[in-house]
């Protein structure tokens, strides 16, 4: 178990300076995003980076008094590498994306990890300029997730997803991700009941872009008003590094493959790095 907390440490700490150097190259001084900027920092940046936010929290059920049993350690690990050196037709990249969210019970007796859930993709990204400003960016990307299990646990589906993400102004940003799934799963063929067909939301930031705060709504199917939500609060300890505070509230189903259908209310704080500018969901 101490093998698996020094990979975590070193993970963590390797994607804290990959997030806060490409965060360096691309936001000027003046705060200002220029498509000339942008264009550059794409094309001469770093390979590799952040993708959606890394986190480690720590929490337990709302409502219920906390046991070994309901609280644990959730934590995600998510990376982009750039596949190509210049831009591609239309003005996109080619990346591959890879997120890995794992539930860990460290009150238990051996710190089973009960649910490790995998996501890897592929798939082209297009920066979005209005009047050579810097706006946002739109995603096609092929996507699997499965928990790496066999029997009555394994739990696996795939996505065509098209996503994108919009700056509003500099201090909110709106995102929506929708897909066409493909369900290959023996055990989860109901898993669009639980975690859903569609997600939008949306993010803030204070002026000094220190304090933010976003919700995440994913429509389960079905023709009630029936979403996931997932509410978060982070403030950068440090005016110039990339890691923050975090508070995660989870309100549905689907926070993890294994339990899919099970309800949670979840509140966890711990820490969070963040992507360049906004972060992916």
């Amino acid at each position: 178990m101490s093998r698996i907390i020094r990979q975590i440490i070193l993970i963590v700490v390797a994607l804290s300076f990959a997030g806060g150097t490409a965060r360096g190259q691309i936001v000027p001084a003046d705060g200002a995003l220029s498509s000339d900027s942008v264009r550059r920092a794409f094309d001469n940046g770093p390979y590799f980076g952040l993708y959606k936010d890394n986190y480690f929290i720590f929490g337990t059920t709302v409502g219920q008094r906390p046991t070994r049993e309901n609280s644990n350690v959730k934590f995600q690990i998510s990376i982009a590498q750039r596949l190509t050196k210049s831009t591609l037709p239309l003005g996109t990249y080619l990346y591959l994306f890879y997120s890995q969210k794992c539930f860990w019970n460290v009150l238990e007796e051996s710190f089973p990890m009960t649910d490790l859930n995998f996501n890897p993709g592929i798939g082209l990204t297009k920066p979005l300029f209005v009047k050579n400003r810097y706006v946002g960016k739109v995603s096609l990307i092929a996507e699997h997730e499965s928990n790496g299990r066999d029997g009555i646990q394994s739990r696996s589906w795939n996505r065509l997803s098209l996503s994108g993400s919009i700056m509003i102004d500099p201090m909110m940003v709106v995102h929506g991700k929708f897909w066409i799934p493909f369900v290959d799963g023996q055990n989860n063929r109901d898993i669009l009941d639980y975690c859903g067909i569609y997600q939008i939301g949306a993010s803030f930031q204070n002026p000094s872009n220190r304090f933010g705060l976003s919700i995440i709504l994913t429509k389960r199917r079905g023709w009630k008003l029936n979403y996931n939500t997932v509410v978060e609060l982070s403030y950068r300890i440090f005016k110039r590094d990339n890691q923050s505070l975090f508070l995660q509230y989870y309100n549905g189903y689907g926070e993890g493959l294994l339990a899919y259908k099970e309800f949670h209310s979840t509140l966890r704080v711990g820490i969070v790095i963040k992507p360049t500018l906004f972060s992916d969901y």
